[in-house]
């Protein structure tokens, strides 16, 4: 018999959640999971009852998902408000929510994971998880509040995923505030800490920084790093603030597009001020240090799918931006001088009309195919549909115009890498 839901893990499915689910498993605990995207989660912890569910929906109903549950591990959250992301959502009013149906449900244990230093945090991004946190303090809730450094994990997203890529930056390791302190916690500490949370006499109705004791700089972590993906020392260059607020600013604005990049300029700021904390609480918590950046790389030592991850990882935006680029233009282009290109068909025997209207509905798909690329929700399909475009292209071109093949520039060889990088768009685009 299956056993009763005990564990209830908000955000089971991210870097931190995921790891807290796994420990939770491992030790005997019946878990269920809850998220906005658990189609893959389902996939890879078959044993995890999976809820589909947003924090930051006003008519999310909570009682189903609590059936069963006595203890609610809450590690969901958003860095800057967007298109698909509400801070006040799901920092403030979606816990609210959580907090409200804990209490009708008689589930008594809360713990939180938030985040070390909110309470200098600049911006919206610290001002509503300290709003947060004060509303999980008010409730009636056995509480505890976890608050991590910089988490390190076997998998990489968002912040984690782009210190890799700059630490296998070529030649240099390009770096923002390099100097400024950013303690470190690895998720499998603070997968332990939520065990020790829910264990008999366990500290509640406080907040705990999850850090280790060692200090480390953002540089720090970048070098070693670096050297854990068994690459080359380089030097840390330190990155012109003007360069880092450009950055910055076309990752807000793509972030309109749906893409989450690690470089917005919430996660800028995070930087500038560091990560700070106080990692003394967590100690007796453990009853251990955290383990600090030295320890948790020597005990998980990297591979070569590491290290073409961190690589691979800057390419992504370049290969999703040139393809969205290479076929708006190719479509402008055959709209900007339509008779040039509806002589390649004229000469195979086509009609002037029937060449042009060819020519009008390739440039019309081509452009609706870049504009599709640059967006997330339809980058999918726009990449299948550069593959499938292209092969009409060759197959047409084969039929009524074989001579092409052996164009000295090389007109329909060319099309073949485009529709090889639209394939390994393909297999970047997942973030985690």
């Amino acid at each position: 018999m299956r056993r009763a839901v005990t564990i209830l893990v908000i955000g089971g499915h991210g870097l931190v959640g995921g790891a807290v689910v796994a420990a939770l498993l491992a030790e005997g605990h019946a878990v269920a999971g809850a998220g906005r995207g658990v189609a893959r989660a389902a996939y890879r912890q078959p044993a995890v009852r999976w809820h589909r569910i947003d924090m930051a929906d006003p008519g999310a109903d909570w009682m189903p998902v609590l059936a069963g549950v006595t203890a609610v591990v809450n590690c969901a959250g958003a860095l800057q408000d967007g298109p698909a992301d509400s801070l006040a959502g799901v920092h403030v009013a979606g816990l609210a929510r959580l907090v409200a149906g804990c209490e009708a449900a008689g589930v008594r244990r809360f713990i939180q994971v938030s985040a070390a230093g909110v309470g200098e945090s600049p911006g919206a991004f610290g001002a509503t998880k300290r709003e947060g946190d004060a509303c999980l303090a008010r409730s009636g809730l056995d509480w505890l509040v976890l608050r991590p450094g910089l988490v390190l994990a076997p998998v990489a997203y968002g912040g984690s995923a782009l210190l890799r890529a700059l630490a296998a930056f070529p030649l240099v390791v390009p770096a923002l505030h390099p100097g400024q302190v950013v303690q470190v916690v690895g998720a499998d500490d603070v997968a332990a800490a939520v065990l020790a949370s829910l264990r008999p006499g366990a500290p509640r109705g406080v907040a705990i920084d999850l850090v280790s004791l060692e200090p480390t700089t953002l540089a720090d972590i970048l070098t070693r790093l670096r050297g854990w993906l068994g690459l080359a020392p380089a030097p840390v260059v330190a990155v012109p603030r003007f360069v880092a607020a450009v950055g910055a600013g076309l990752a807000d604005g793509v972030a309109w597009l749906g893409w989450r990049s690690p470089m917005r300029s919430t996660a800028i700021a995070q930087l500038a001020a560091g990560v700070p904390g106080d990692g003394a609480a967590a100690v007796a918590l453990l009853g251990r240090p955290v383990r600090g950046l030295s320890a948790w790389l020597a005990a998980h030592p990297a591979g070569v799918q590491e290290a073409w991850f961190a690589r691979l990882y800057l390419m992504k935006p370049a290969v999703i931006g040139m393809l969205s680029l290479f076929w708006l233009v190719s479509g402008l282009v055959g709209l900007a001088r339509p008779a040039e290109a509806a002589s390649v068909l004229t000469a195979a025997g086509f009609t002037q009309g029937m060449a042009l209207a060819a020519v009008l509905g390739g440039s019309l798909a081509d452009i609706a195919l870049g504009l599709m690329a640059a967006h997330r929700r339809t980058a999918r399909l726009a990449l299948w549909g550069m593959v499938a475009v292209t092969a009409a292209y060759l197959a047409g071109a084969t039929l009524w115009r074989p001579d092409l093949w052996l164009d000295p520039l090389g007109v329909l060889v060319k099309t073949l890498p485009a529709a090889m990088l639209a394939l390994v768009g393909l297999a970047l685009l997942e973030d985690r």
